[in-house]
């Protein structure tokens, strides 16, 4: 069935992210006197109008997100300088499996769509009754399938995936599931990202 909503939690950030990211920047210019001579947020946020990002390597934020599609997973895996532990379809069983419904699906249309989910999870329970294993009768199972993911990246990495798919030209629920996550991130680390906005 459809209809759970897309949800992001976050599960760990390096403790005093900002505090860790002054310390690697002054060490860059072994200025730790200047410690406490300006906020961290605007060192920070003068290490990035330098283009000077290695220091916010240091920090990484851990976060799950639930209800989404396997269409989006498998765009935000494409960023390779994260780790990933995703939700198998080799061993989770999913002659029930939940579905997203794309924004754009015309309500009129919503119903045949609906039904082509349910014709979808019937091929699926078929080639499990015939015998073949979970990873096998995987094959016959949508992008649309509901999956979980938990995603962990530097907040460097994290302002690069939010560089692309914080676009207008993103899809759409990966753009979503990552305004949600820069809206945390906003909240723990203010100056790693106060310069980032989603478009529009």
């Amino acid at each position: 069935m459809a209809g759970k909503k897309l949800s992001v939690e976050l599960i760990a950030i390096t403790p005093d992210a900002e505090k860790v990211i002054e310390e690697a920047g002054r060490t860059c210019y072994l200025s730790f006197e200047r410690i406490g001579a300006n906020s961290q947020e605007e060192f920070i946020a003068r290490l990035i109008k330098m283009g000077h990002y290695s220091p916010l390597e240091h920090a990484s934020a851990t976060f799950r997100i639930r209800n989404c599609s396997r269409a989006m997973t498998h765009q935000l895996v494409r960023h390779r300088i994260m780790s990933v532990s995703q939700q198998s379809q080799r061993y989770v069983n999913e002659n029930a499996f939940d579905y997203v419904v794309p924004e754009s699906m015309p309500e009129e249309f919503a119903e045949d769509y609906c039904a082509d989910m349910k014709t979808i999870q019937q091929m699926y329970a078929k080639w499990r009754q015939r015998g073949l294993k979970k990873e096998d009768a995987r094959f016959v199972l949508p992008n649309a399938c509901v999956s979980e993911i938990v995603v962990t990246a530097n907040l460097r990495e994290w302002r690069h995936i939010f560089d692309l798919r914080l676009s207008k030209k993103a899809q759409w629920e990966i753009r979503k599931a990552c305004t949600m996550i820069l809206g945390v991130l906003k909240e723990k680390a203010p100056g790693c990202f106060v310069d980032i906005e989603a478009e529009g």
